[in-house]
């Protein structure tokens, strides 16, 4: 005998007793029991195939029970890829907002996939998901970051040292100094900052973006680096920094919580001091 949903989400002892009465099976009971409403939801998905380059982007929509699925945006991403459409092609690792790898455009926020909710008060609306805004697409949910790497590796993201280090000791640093660092290490290089960026989408040929800025102002603040002349010296121009107009989208969408727009403030300082 089927059940209805408010049966269902309103079990108590008297209704599992009525039901073991009508001679339901203890199995059945307890199946009946744990299982959960329908709650269907539509993702409207970004999806292009370089292998048909004849056909226009399209957005393509997938229905879920979500009653059935984990409460994250990959949760479900993955579900449609394992059992809906395995056509479907997005970047994951993680799955703990530490890798970066799943960084996406959701409901019109560059945020990752792993650690956003799918919102359930609105079960009728549907949820968008594009690949990270204004960088070339190589197949549905994954943008080419290849450049955004190549902009990384130009600030040199490592300790510079001119003294050498003594055989077998470490660089030490105090707990103020080591402190300085809070709030410019964690960052995991997503995109989603630079990728919300007015500037960076106009000039990222030649404006850095603040994630790799705030990674270069990491070095710069770092009391073990002894190379900020250098460093700032690399930005004496027009575009490396000054092309931030502190919009300061780069910190409302930060899935760290991290101030980007903090660490260019700082490297403009430096430079006005040096």
């Amino acid at each position: 005998m089927a059940l209805n949903a408010s049966l269902r989400s309103t079990w108590n002892l008297s209704a599992l007793r009525r039901l073991a009465q009508r001679g339901f099976s203890t199995a059945a009971v307890q199946r009946m029991a744990t299982e959960k409403p329908p709650n269907p939801k539509t993702f409207k998905i970004y999806r292009w195939n370089p292998d048909s380059p004849t056909e226009e982007p399209r957005m393509q929509e997938y229905k879920l029970d979500l009653s059935q699925t984990g409460p994250m945006v990959l949760d479900a991403l993955i579900k449609i890829k394992n059992e809906v459409d395995p056509t479907l092609t997005f970047r994951r690792s993680c799955r703990e907002g530490i890798c970066g790898s799943c960084a996406m455009n959701i409901d019109g926020k560059n945020t990752l996939a792993c650690i956003t909710h799918i919102p359930k008060e609105e079960p009728s609306k549907d949820m968008l998901i594009y690949p990270l805004p204004h960088m070339y697409v190589v197949k549905d949910l994954v943008p080419d970051m290849t450049y955004f790497y190549k902009q990384y590796a130009s600030i040199k993201p490592w300790l510079q040292r001119k003294d050498a280090p003594e055989a077998n000791k470490e660089i030490l640093q105090s707990p103020e100094e080591r402190k300085k660092l809070d709030g410019l290490y964690e960052c995991i290089l997503c995109a989603c900052c630079s990728t919300a960026c007015p500037s960076y989408w106009w000039n990222q040929d030649v404006y850095l973006g603040p994630s790799v800025l705030l990674q270069a102002y990491r070095w710069m603040a770092d009391s073990r680096d002894q190379h900020l002349q250098e460093r700032l010296s690399q930005m004496e121009n027009a575009f490396s920094v000054y092309r931030c107009h502190t919009i300061m989208n780069c910190t409302r969408t930060c899935p760290k919580h991290l101030n980007p727009g903090y660490a260019i403030a700082q490297i403009k300082l430096l430079m006005t001091k040096n």
